[in-house]
């Protein structure tokens, strides 16, 4: 974790201390870890990427210029190709930004300077540090309340912040949640499409997206015991299989949807244009980055992938 030596006299932050290299060894420590205590902004780059040479530069500077209120760690895709699988970056650059240990932002290719500065400052503005009118104590309440089953109180929490901060990504991501745990389907994706443009794109954004696409398919999932006797009785029947992982999915058994998507990915990883595979990484982006199904669902697909 970055180190923070307090002195008599504190002197200006330097580049060493807002911004540094990690590695799949030092990633949780270096990004995970300390974005519970300020905003981490990760850049993923490699040497021969040209985009990259002039994004990186841009972005240190943002950063230098919030004086400590977001940090930025570089990783070097070529270097770390662990970490490029789990986050699935699928072209550089990409920059995520962590608070409190999740991705909550972040954009694919080049930005203008003037891009960039903003994306840095929305991100700083979740940070302890950041002039926020209280609404980071509000967010984390409403986070409690969801947390205990009070989903109604938590929604309107979640919707008061947003009328207070438009840009809010945690709150809009709340508000779907609610909705989701509520059974509101249809209010959930109606708050999804309504949601700027601006933050559309981040990361908590597309984790509640895939959820409210998981709930869409559950409301129409086939019966569980009949898909399973079809499987039963035809292990290569595909689509009774993908049906099936539907279905679990609708019962609350994530972890067996997900070993059904895998056997069916080892029968068949080009079905249906390679649906098992699309549908797993829609199911890895609905959970917790650090959930253990979906660590253990995209060691076991890697697996498959590379054998």
């Amino acid at each position: 974790m970055l180190e923070f030596g307090k002195t008599d006299a504190p002197a200006e932050p330097t580049d060493e201390t807002l911004i540094k290299e990690s590695s799949e060894a030092n990633f949780l420590e270096d990004v995970i870890e300390a974005s519970k205590e300020v905003p981490i902004i990760v850049d993923f780059w490699a040497p021969w990427c040209g985009p990259c040479k002039t994004l990186g530069p841009a972005l240190e500077a943002a950063v230098n210029k919030a004086e400590g209120a977001v940090k930025m760690v570089k990783v070097d895709v070529d270097q770390n190709p662990g970490i490029s699988a789990q986050l699935q970056i699928k072209s550089i650059p990409t920059v995520y930004a962590f608070w409190q240990g999740q991705p909550v932002d972040g954009f694919q290719g080049a930005l203008p300077p003037s891009e960039i500065d903003q994306f840095v400052e929305r991100v700083a503005a979740m940070g302890p540090g950041a002039p926020d009118g209280g609404l980071a104590d509000a967010v984390e309440a409403a986070e409690a309340m969801f947390e205990v089953g009070e989903f109604d109180d938590a929604l309107q929490t979640f919707v008061a912040i947003t009328e207070e901060d438009p840009m809010n990504v945690p709150s809009f991501a709340g508000i779907i949640k609610c909705h989701l745990a509520l059974g509101e389907v249809e209010e959930a994706e109606a708050v999804l499409n309504g949601i700027p443009a601006e933050i559309s794109e981040s990361k908590a954004i597309e984790a509640v997206r895939a959820k409210v696409d998981l709930a869409k398919q559950a409301a129409n999932a086939g019966p569980e015991t009949e898909l399973s006797a079809a499987v039963e009785a035809n292990p290569d029947d595909h689509q009774a299989r993908f049906d099936l992982s539907t279905a679990l999915l609708a019962a609350g058994d994530t972890e067996g949807a997900v070993e059904a998507l895998l056997e069916l990915f080892r029968r068949d990883r080009d079905w249906n244009d390679g649906a098992a595979k699309s549908q797993m990484f829609t199911i890895f982006d609905a959970l917790d980055m650090k959930d253990p199904i979906a660590l253990n669902g995209r060691r076991k697909l890697s697996s498959m992938i590379f054998v």
